[in-house]
């Protein structure tokens, strides 16, 4: 995992969260194609609503493309495992980051570029540290994964403070914030992105 990732992130994900992710690796799987899909959907709004921005358009349409390719790569793991997809309930995550988006003025832009920033570096640090433990077909696509959502952290980050007026490293620090506490709160349903599991167990199927 590329030092830049950890000294992004505010915490590291606890220990607890990838003892439950490889007891419910079925769940995982469906969840990160769920995940792949958002993010290409996220990229793809951010074209819609920002159609004068040529860097931003040009940088989302490519992500946008490798996320959907992510997608059907993921989707393809489940079919050859014998598992089918389906949708899930989404973790508090996303939704608790975006709620503190500011809409005012181009601040918009600049919380949601934040936000995809924090996305992708939580998703390489899950990724890199799952390869490990994973089966050698899957670790190996999920070290892959490490490289692109890497390059992603930075792409997001990178335009966030292009596109800004000013200095960032307040608004970085407050959603680093919000992101540290989403990830050590318990959470009912284990999802990729979801907090500590609670104590009475992950729900699977919601």
């Amino acid at each position: 995992m590329q030092d830049e990732i950890v000294d992004f992130l505010p915490c590291l994900t606890p220990d607890r969260w990838y003892e439950v992710a490889l007891e419910n690796l079925d769940l995982l799987l469906i969840d990160h194609a769920n995940c792949e899909k958002k993010a290409a959907a996220t990229a793809m709004n951010l074209m819609y609503r920002h159609v004068e921005n040529t860097e931003l358009l040009m940088t989302m349409s490519y992500l946008a493309r490798e996320e959907l390719l992510h997608f059907q790569q993921v989707v393809t793991v489940l079919k050859d495992r014998g598992i089918t997809y389906r949708r899930l309930s989404p973790s508090r995550y996303a939704g608790g980051l975006r709620q503190h988006i500011d809409n005012s003025d181009s601040n918009g832009l600049i919380d949601t570029l934040i936000i995809g920033a924090y996305v992708e570096a939580r998703s390489c640090e899950r990724f890199a540290t799952l390869a490990p433990l994973l089966d050698p077909k899957l670790s190996k696509f999920y070290g892959n994964l490490v490289k692109s959502e890497s390059r992603h952290f930075e792409e997001y980050l990178s335009l966030a403070r292009i596109n800004a007026r000013g200095d960032i490293a307040q608004r970085i620090e407050f959603f680093g914030a919000v992101e540290k506490d989403l990830v050590l709160e318990q959470d009912s349903d284990f999802r990729f992105h979801s907090g500590l599991p609670s104590e009475s167990g992950p729900a699977h199927l919601a």
